[in-house]
């Protein structure tokens, strides 16, 4: 599969669910940057009118490259429709979030969005969640050896960037935990909020209404 014309592809088709005058959320990572171009494609074809709420400080950049209205929470609260993407994807359209480190700024945007599509080629489907990706969470650094030490049976990582830790753009560091196959992702999406020092973790359970796959033969959709 043509990764990048896949993303390209499910690009966009998630540009053609947005309408004239809606708030969105903007998601983070390759295949929303697709997206993005497609909406900025939108806006100057069309005059679309729409202002964008962005989950990263790398989606803000390249909102304003292209051209793509922005605000904030604090301005607009409520949001018509988020698309973002995902690290991986079950069949009932839970999640795996957090690839790129917007995991915490990701889930408060899904949260404020009345609906939330979400945008993947064909590699991020998976049967079980975890199968195939680490299960991010974003810490507080006080909190670290205490949150190692709670999930020390999920073998916590920290995340490195050129050798010294990841800081989110909340300053934050990323543990990815080695779960493998999830059975049950809501016990432990229940664990991670109990766990102190845990400011978020990536799985997104019961969010999306729908998910865009694109694949070599088009962009299938899949409904929740």
């Amino acid at each position: 599969m043509d990764q990048a014309e896949a993303k390209r592809k499910v690009g966009r088709r998630a540009a053609e669910l947005v309408d004239d005058g809606q708030l969105l959320g903007l998601g983070s990572g390759s295949t929303v940057a697709a997206f993005l171009v497609a909406l900025a494609d939108r806006i100057e074809e069309e005059t679309l009118s729409v202002r964008g709420v962005p989950t990263s400080h790398d989606t803000q950049r390249r909102c304003e490259e292209l051209g793509i209205p922005t605000t904030t929470l604090d301005e607009e609260p409520r949001l018509a429709l988020t698309i973002d993407g995902a690290d991986e994807v079950a069949p009932d359209l839970d999640l795996i979030k957090g690839g790129g480190g917007a995991l915490f700024r990701e889930k408060v945007v899904a949260t404020a969005s009345d609906r939330f599509v979400a945008i993947v080629d064909a590699s991020k489907a998976a049967d079980t969640l975890g199968e195939g990706f680490d299960l991010p969470i974003e810490v507080v650094e006080y909190a670290l050896p205490l949150v190692r030490e709670e999930l020390v049976d999920l073998d916590p990582e920290l995340r490195t960037d050129d050798g010294d830790p990841f800081r989110t753009d909340n300053g934050n560091v990323i543990l990815d935990l080695a779960t493998g196959p999830i059975e049950d992702p809501q016990a432990l999406a229940h664990r991670l909020d109990r766990t102190v020092g845990v400011l978020e973790h990536g799985l997104f359970l019961d969010v999306a209404e729908r998910c865009l796959v694109g694949t070599d033969d088009g962009v299938q959709e899949r409904k929740n």
